[in-house]
């Protein structure tokens, strides 16, 4: 490990990140990514000086909007948490 100057040292950019071995998958994930939150996260509703109780409806409004993607596949994994088991009971329990 080099060490260099350390009363001025100098900096260089960040480690760039590895190329992918699976350029499919990369590709699925971010167009799932894009799918689920299309829009860029509204900086302007954002400020941690003000308290919870000066949000108003049309702010949490459009926090909401922002993060319907999400919600909607949160939705989905808790119905497929909840269903896959009864389905497979029903099907175990009830063989016709």
């Amino acid at each position: 490990m080099e060490l260099g100057n350390i009363s001025k040292p100098t900096y260089a950019p960040g480690p760039e990140a590895p190329g992918s071995s699976a350029p499919g998958l990369v590709t699925m994930a971010h167009g799932f990514l894009r799918l689920v939150q299309p829009n860029p996260l509204p900086i302007e509703l954002i400020n941690f000086g003000q308290s919870q109780s000066e949000f108003s409806q049309e702010d949490i409004h459009e926090l909401l909007l922002y993060e319907l993607g999400f919600l909607i596949c949160a939705a989905i994994g808790v119905l497929l948490i909840v269903l896959v088991p009864l389905v497979g009971c029903c099907f175990c329990c009830c063989r016709c």
